[in-house]
């Protein structure tokens, strides 16, 4: 008997959803973005996060891992379920300073209940919407059967059943609520982040056309209100300009066979990852997290220790990272 995983085919609308190519190539950056906005999530994510010098590695890995679990077989899926479970093991802490509504001391776990369907929830929303935007509308019954397959999604990670809303619909109202609330706040690493995820992609120079087109697609797929804590404008031309690419995609998805219209992204990941890799290793600009506080002291203290007279002793590459990633423009390059 196949083994078509968690979420099978022909039964299952997250995966009828996710076997989208162009679903997977948008998605995970805006529900990053718009998941920045609850400043306990991303600190906790962010204060565990390693290889702060190449975001997109660590980005690039998640979204296969979250392919194996949407469209691999169980056995596959059970793999990455295992090794999550052991990193979030690691993740639990206090926040070390106020960050909007949220005072310095608030807790966070990845177990939290709640995190969990926040992470849950902006994943599900922004695959959601890039389906209906590029394929069609689902109906009423086909969105309460995506839900109930996201609710199974956050189950798999150890997120209690009760905490989610019951129906699409009341997830639907939840999901406004939230947005609308005063719980949503920017950090300041958050705000840089989220750009950077949604808007600056390592991508080839060959492949700067298609990056100007996704990233107003992306612009224009945020909600007003998250675009306006972000800082981000967006003027009547590219309004007007949005439903134009809109279609462009739509049309080049209509023609192309369906071989690869649905599957995996993973060389698509994998470009990313190595534009990211290969940028660093010759020296151009590149996003990047800044370095932790104890990592900041570290490198402050090595600096001291290894300079002499005459001699300034040479910057870190995560420093360097930090220099770039607050001098380079908000739209750079991919």
């Amino acid at each position: 008997m196949m083994d078509d995983g968690y979420f099978p085919r022909g039964r299952s609308v997250l995966r009828q959803v996710h076997e989208e190519r162009l679903v997977g190539l948008f998605f995970g950056q805006r529900a990053l973005a718009i998941g920045a906005l609850h400043p306990v999530n991303y600190t906790g994510t962010s204060q565990s996060t390693g290889g702060r010098e190449r975001p997109f590695r660590r980005l690039a890995r998640t979204a296969d891992d979250f392919e194996a679990i949407f469209l691999g077989t169980r056995a596959e899926a059970d793999r990455v379920l295992a090794k999550v479970q052991k990193m979030h093991q690691r993740v639990h802490g206090e926040l070390t300073e106020d960050a909007g509504p949220f005072p310095a001391g608030t807790a966070y776990s990845a177990f939290d209940p709640e995190l969990m369907l926040w992470t849950a929830a902006v994943t599900a929303e922004s695959a959601l919407y890039f389906y209906e935007l590029f394929v069609r509308p689902l109906s009423t019954w086909e969105r309460d059967a995506y839900w109930q397959d996201y609710v199974r999604f956050g189950e798999l990670f150890g997120m209690p059943r009760a905490v989610a809303p019951p129906t699409y619909a009341a997830f639907a109202a939840w999901w406004d609520g939230r947005l609308a609330s005063e719980d949503m706040h920017l950090t300041d690493e958050a705000r840089a982040t989220g750009r950077f995820v949604a808007l600056e992609i390592p991508m080839p120079w060959v492949n700067q056309p298609a990056k100007r087109l996704h990233d107003l697609v992306m612009l224009g797929s945020l909600p007003p209100r998250v675009r306006e804590l972000y800082g981000l404008s967006w003027s009547p031309a590219q309004a007007r300009a949005f439903p134009l690419a809109v279609a462009a995609l739509r049309g080049m998805r209509a023609v192309a066979p369906a071989a690869v219209r649905r599957g995996r992204n993973a060389r698509s990941f994998a470009l990313v990852e190595k534009t990211e890799r290969d940028r660093l290793a010759n020296g151009r600009p590149t996003p990047q997290l800044p370095p932790l506080p104890a990592q900041r002291r570290a490198q402050a203290s090595a600096a001291a220790t290894s300079a002499t007279p005459g001699s300034p002793s040479a910057p870190s590459e995560a420093a360097n990272g930090a220099v770039a990633t607050a001098t380079r423009s908000r739209r750079s390059a991919r």
